[in-house]
């Protein structure tokens, strides 16, 4: 008996060791969180105000001064547009060390072309009534713009040597190429003929409304030289 009441004596000293030490260990992780959280929460804090001084947020401002250079009235007649995609292949440093240094970009220029006549060169001696035949020389045919939409156009490959980033100006060659090459290809095409016909379509029309019978145009060609 005496040894079964000391076995429980010294189970029940066990179980209150295990329930104090216990009881501390969940003090002391409590006291450690209260301690952490606060920490934590400054941490974050101090991250977020101090961000901003090295992922700065740009600041865009617009002068209130504004200059205006120049004002002229318009009188052009926009008679025919087209669009045109253009492939432009531009390239550096390609010889025998393209490896290393070369670069090559592919570029896919999308543009567009206005042509028509400008009204404002025609002059009095370019119009004759005789009667009611309505004669005009037209001025010649103009392209008024030639633009590259900057959405539409892109990079579609670009390939860079092991030891170069590549040049920072070869895109911009590019697009001002495309440019060059969207008007060129639209003068080739005949933009200039067809805006011609196209004045003369809608300015028949409009002068016939007007009550002339006839209206006859007047094409000078150039003198072919031999």
């Amino acid at each position: 008996m005496d040894n079964q009441k000391g076995w429980f004596l010294v189970i029940g000293i066990l179980l209150v060791i295990v329930m104090i030490a216990f009881a501390m260990i969940w003090l002391v992780y409590d006291a450690f969180q209260r301690t952490v959280t606060p920490v934590q929460s400054m941490t974050s804090d101090l991250a977020t105000r101090v961000s901003p001084l090295f992922n700065p947020t740009p600041t865009l401002k617009v002068n209130p001064v504004t200059i205006i250079r120049d004002v002229r009235s318009l009188a052009r007649l926009e008679t025919i547009q087209y669009t045109i995609e253009k492939v432009i292949t531009a390239e550096q440093g390609q010889g025998t060390f393209g490896a290393l240094f070369g670069d090559k970009l592919i570029f896919v220029g999308y543009g567009k072309v206005y042509a028509g006549v400008d009204l404002n060169k025609l002059g009095a001696d370019d119009i004759e009534i005789k009667e009611g035949i309505l004669s005009i020389r037209l001025p010649e045919p103009e392209i008024f713009e030639a633009t590259l939409d900057n959405e539409k156009s892109y990079v579609y490959d670009r390939e860079t040597g092991l030891l170069t980033k590549g040049d920072v100006n070869l895109e911009s060659s590019a697009r001002r190429l495309a440019e060059d090459e969207i008007e060129k290809a639209a003068v080739e095409d005949g933009i200039l003929k067809l805006a011609r016909q196209n004045a003369e379509s809608y300015l028949t029309r409009l002068l016939s409304s007007l009550g002339y019978s006839e209206v006859i145009f007047i094409n000078d060609e150039p003198t072919p030289q031999p």
